[in-house]
């Protein structure tokens, strides 16, 4: 080798780690160009790492060396002579053991790495494994440090073909992790475990079970880490422990209970750094979601809420972005919500609660009430009965004399309002005033309002007798409040605006006027941010006043919605794209001349990158790497490299910033992917030169790791399925697959560019929400375009649906389950609404199909009735009753083997506690009565028995029990057209009449009416004594000021009934109001 050569890239590499930037751009040139693609630059660097007597020269040509080495999968390190490759593999060991510097050791060590990843597997290392066994055995702890730091880079980038070694490396680690010296030593060993964890299979029961044995000495390593206050050492072995959270192999499993304790003292410990806390904390929290079933089966949850209930207490910083360990601590509380059994949180929750809020100590009586808050989502079906006690707690809380306690109640009020609507709606004589009063306190200001803003927006009519109050107060405080008050305020206007719909007329344009300002803001941060939420405002006034009253701001506010976007703000344009939605939904074909501009910006976002420095770096897996920092999943794997395998410590990167920048990206994708099947609805036919190449931008978004954009993508396509088919001018199709009305062709070409791409990621989907959207979507579009979309795909949906009913579906694995064990039916609520949407798909294939789905309906009536169980939550519950309704509809008379079972199982949920349990029952009883062909006239005076108490309700019920009312109501009607003569009309006529007119449920007129027309063909004498009231009835349904009650049919009917009436009792039909309607008048 050329010494000159060695020399000049020694003076370079000095030259490069100069101040002086142009000395730098200068020798990185010069190297670029002169000497790394010269194979003999690899030895040179191999010799400088060597000679070079600058640590600063040594750790660059290390550096260099593994880049240049890996480039091109090893092309250079091929081109170099054999002998020279041999004299390098020898002398590197002993270079990197006798390296003083530990960052020079570590960039020496990946460089054998690089060596290793080409060389063993061509078999020509075999001395690399005995040299790393025999130096991580060493007397010497740095020797040992280097031994294990070298076997956990070379595992790091190949492990295939050492599958044979695992179990002699597994007696290697446990001694290592027991290390006497060397906590590097110990911290290493447990990130190589971390990397051979990931290639252990579910069948290498043997490599499992060593794994195992080392679990308990791994978490002392992380324990040790945390108590010395190594954040760095820390951070690395949170990385493998979340790793292992999320791998398929069940290699936690047995050591569930034990782990989440020590996470748990770990996060309360406030001697420890409170950023290691939040590392533990965070750990926590992906053990919980990511190994439910242990947590579950080992009913986990009240201890871990035992012991996170005083971490809520701990200050919170001022900073919403800011970590803390109280933070930390009320994101595990919602992911226990979310995930579990309501079962096994809320009680001890409750308990706590309770116990934290009769506190003298205002911080415990704070944590009660933001940890009740963040309980609320995946609580709220349990809670519902339980609100009576919990009403009491939120209103002290409201009032308590401490700040901070009235701060948190109003965090509460605002998760209770987006969760428990009608029970807080109920609650607006109390709220509204308390609120009003909190938002002019200057502790509580920003958090009361956003509690104003969830609740306006769910009081619907309630809000007129406070609309003017809460108008003057909230458009008041935008002279006063600072800016993020102010963004508060105007999104509680919109919401004022949304639930007073025409009302607000009076307040529209005075209030547009004193947003003129806030929509041309253009600074980064709170301005920008004020800015979107205005435009938010604005769509949700042009809803509540209409196209008419809108139309002078129309143009303008599409102008500013369009310099929105042009402002290079992610959050902008997300608001922009709403705004289109809105507004085309609105105004319709008025949108259209907007489309050429609008849509080509939807199609940009979809197809824009989501972080910067494109060509340098990919980012593994971005959807961890963006939750990294928020402890909502975990943070494996991020390996971020470039083409030249470049560690993310060799780069300057603002990994926050990108982080950032990915998500707001991502949720902006999401919102334009929404969009597009938004305005296609709205836009119709003049949307169409835009479809293919929408639908083209959509199917690539399908794989995207971000669920949302998954979820946006699965719904818009399936939107543009079933607009594009209303716009074929389809034939009306009848159910079966004997007369197959046939799609039109470019509606059938559409569906083979959308179903198969959404059926390859339902195959690996792991989300539940996109797959509940799947299945939802799948049902709309399968009733809408009949058994034509089933051809060669109703084995795929089935299939779909089966899955989930039987909690097989990708989404709903988890791998620590044992496979002989079924699911357990105390489930998380999200679970139940996966559940329900599955029984969606299946009612729609019911409905497609009508009697050929006898055969199906086979596999699927104990699939669905297995969720009616007393121990099934309301909804599981509720959906399953629900579900075979729907199937019976779309059965008909099809449905008549399984008519004993069916009725059994009704009648059960007749008498269920909840009253929307009986509203399904009613409804489903009276369609199975309707469409069987068995005589089911003997169970009449049973059935009406068990439908009695459905007809006691009181004008303020709750809406379910109203619901379940006409249904029962509905399902009478239905008993009087089947068999007249098996009911004691004397005795039913009363009931059934005075239930009437029907107040809720309006579909139920349909068998109501039948059966008053029913009965005054057949029997009119026994309506004589009714008739007054049946008068009054039709009126009521009638009336031209009010809602379709009844529907074209219906109302034809009736109003040749009416004539007939006239000529019989013209002065009764007259009293009644009823003359408009007499035909000829």
């Amino acid at each position: 080798m050329d010494p000159t050569f060695v020399q000049n890239l020694h003076n370079l590499l000095v030259q490069s780690t100069s101040n002086d930037t142009v000395q730098l751009k200068a020798a990185t040139a010069q190297l670029n160009r002169e000497y790394y693609k010269n194979p003999v630059c690899i030895a040179a660097l191999a010799s400088i790492i060597a000679s070079s007597p600058e640590q600063a020269v040594r750790q660059l040509a290390a550096v260099e060396l593994r880049k240049r080495i890996a480039q091109n999968s090893g092309d250079l390190w091929l081109q170099l002579a054999a002998d020279q490759r041999e004299e390098i593999k020898g002398k590197l060991p002993e270079l990197v053991l006798s390296e003083t510097n530990n960052l020079v050791r570590h960039s020496t060590a990946r460089v054998i790495a690089a060596i290793a990843y080409i060389e063993m597997p061509l078999g020509t290392w075999a001395q690399l494994l005995p040299f790393l066994e025999q130096t991580c055995m060493s007397p010497q702890a740095a020797h040992r440090d280097v031994g294990i730091y070298i076997l956990y880079t070379v595992l790091e980038n190949i492990v295939d073909g050492f599958e044979s070694h695992l179990q002699s490396f597994f007696k290697l680690f446990a001694t290592l992790l027991n290390d006497p010296e060397s906590s590097e030593v110990r911290i290493t060993t447990v990130r190589a475990l971390g990397v051979v964890a990931q290639y252990i299979d579910s069948d290498d029961k043997a490599d499992i079970k060593s794994f195992q044995d080392l679990l308990p000495g791994m978490i002392q390593v992380i324990g040790q880490s945390v108590e010395s206050g190594n954040e760095t050492g820390a951070r690395q072995l949170f990385d493998v422990l979340e790793t292992l959270l999320i791998l398929e192999v069940p290699l936690l499993g047995q050591h569930i209970p034990q782990l989440a304790q020590f996470l748990l003292t770990c996060g309360a410990n406030r001697n420890y750094d409170p950023e290691l806390r939040v590392l533990a904390l965070n750990a926590l929290n992906w053990t919980v979601q990511y190994k439910k079933s242990k947590v579950q089966s080992h009913n986990l949850a009240p201890a871990i809420l035992e012991g996170l209930l005083p971490i809520t207490t701990e200050e919170e910083p001022e900073d919403i972005d800011d970590d803390a360990p109280s933070r930390s601590a009320l994101r595990i509380i919602d992911c226990l919500a979310t995930s579990l059994p309501p079962t096994q949180v809320f009680p001890a929750l409750r308990q706590l609660i309770q116990q934290y809020f009769s506190s003298s100590d205002a911080a415990h009586r704070r944590g009660a009430m933001l940890s009740l808050g963040v309980s609320v989502e995946g609580c709220s079906e349990y809670m519902t009965p339980l609100m009576s006690q919990v009403w009491p707690v939120v209103e002290a809380g409201l009032q308590d004399q401490d700040g901070t306690v009235r701060k948190a109640s109003c965090v509460a009020v605002s998760c209770l309002c987006e969760w428990l609507e009608e029970e807080c709606a109920a609650k607006h004589s109390f709220l509204v005033p308390t609120m009003m009063q909190l938002v002019n306190d200057p502790i509580t200001q920003r958090s009361a309002c956003t509690a104003l803003d969830a609740l306006l927006e769910i009081m619907h009519d309630v809000i007129e007798q406070y609309l003017g109050l809460i108008m003057e107060r909230l458009v008041g405080l935008l002279d006063t409040a600072p800016i993020p008050v102010k963004s508060v305020v105007i999104g509680a206007i919109g919401s004022a605006a949304h639930a007073s719909k025409e009302k607000f007329l009076p307040f529209f344009a005075p209030t547009m006027d004193r947003f003129k300002h806030f929509l041309v803001l253009t600074g980064e941060g709170e301005e920008q941010e004020l800015r979107g939420i205005t435009m938010d405002a604005v769509g949700t006034f042009a809803e509540a006043v209409g196209k008419d009253v809108f139309a002078p701001y129309f143009a303008d506010m599409m102008q500013q919605a369009f310099n929105g976007i042009e402002l290079g703000s992610a959050r902008l344009r997300e608001c922009s794209f709403l705004f289109f939605g809105v507004m085309s939904r609105v105004f319709g074909d008025d949108f259209a001349p907007y489309l050429p501009n609008v849509v080509p910006s939807l199609i940009q976002s979809c197809k824009q990158a989501e972080h910067g420095e494109e060509e340098r770096l990919t980012i593994s897996n971005p959807e961890v790497a963006a939750n990294f920092a928020s402890g909502l999943s975990p943070a494996n794997a991020i390996a971020v490299t470039d083409e030249l395998r470049v560690d993310i410590d060799d780069d300057e990167l603002d990994m926050d910033k990108l982080l950032d920048v990915n998500s707001t990206i991502c949720i902006e994708k999401e919102i334009a992917a929404d969009t597009i099947g938004t305005i296609f609805l709205a836009t119709r036919r003049h949307f169409l030169p835009f479809v293919e190449q929408c639908t083209i931008e959509l199917v690539g978004l399908l794989p995207h790791y971000y669920d949302g954009i998954r979820k946006s993508a699965t719904d818009s396509l399936l939107e543009i399925v079933r607009t594009f088919y209303d716009l074929s001018e389809p034939q009306e199709w009848t159910p079966g697959f004997s007369n197959i009305v046939p799609l039109d062709q470019r509606v059938k070409e559409l569906i083979t560019h959308i179903i198969p791409p959404l059926l390859e990621m339902y195959e690996s989907e792991d989300n539940k929400k996109v797959v509940s959207g799947l299945c939802v979507g799948l049902a709309e579009t399968t009733s809408k375009l009949g058994p034509a979309f089933l051809e060669g795909r109703l084995e795929h949906f089935a299939n779909i649906a089966i899955q989930v009913l039987e909690q097989k579906a990708i989404c709903q694995q988890d791998p620590d389950q044992d496979e002989e064990e079924d699911a357990p039916e105390d489930s998380a609520e999200y679970d139940s609404i996966l559940i329900a949407s599955a029984g969606d798909l299946v009612a729609s294939l019911a409905t497609a199909l009508g009697g050929d789905f006898a055969s199906g309906f086979e596999k699927f009536f104990p699939l669905v009735s297995k969720y009616y169980k007393k121990n099934r939550s309301l909804s599981d519950r509720s959906s399953a009753i629900g579900c075979l309704s729907e199937i019976i509809g779309g059965m008909k008379s099809a449905i008549t083997p399984w008519t004993e079972p069916l009725m059994e199982l009704f009648y059960r949920a007749l008498s269920d506690d909840e009253h929307e349990v009986q509203c399904n029952a009613a409804f489903a009883s009276g369609l199975l009565i309707e469409h069987s062909d068995v005589d089911l006239s003997p169970q009449y005076l049973h059935l009406l028995t068990a439908l009695r108490p459905l007809f006691v309700v009181a004008p303020d019920a709750p809406a379910a029990k109203l619901n379940a009312r006409d249904n029962a109501v509905g399902a009478v009607g239905r008993m009087l057209v089947k068999n007249t003569a098996a009911l004691p009309l004397d005795q039913v006529l009363p009931v059934f009449f005075d239930a009437l007119p029907l107040r809720n449920d309006y579909l139920e007129n349909r068998p109501v009416f039948r059966a008053i027309f029913h009965l005054f063909k057949t029997q009119p004498a026994v309506l004589a004594p009714y008739l007054d009231k049946l008068l009054h009835v039709f009126a009521f349904v009638l009336d031209p000021t009010g809602a379709d009650m009844v529907g074209d049919e219906i109302r034809g009917e009736l109003i040749g009934l009416i004539g007939v009436l006239n000529r019989e009792e013209p002065a009764k039909v007259q009293a009644a109001g009823l003359t408009p309607f007499v035909p000829g008048q």
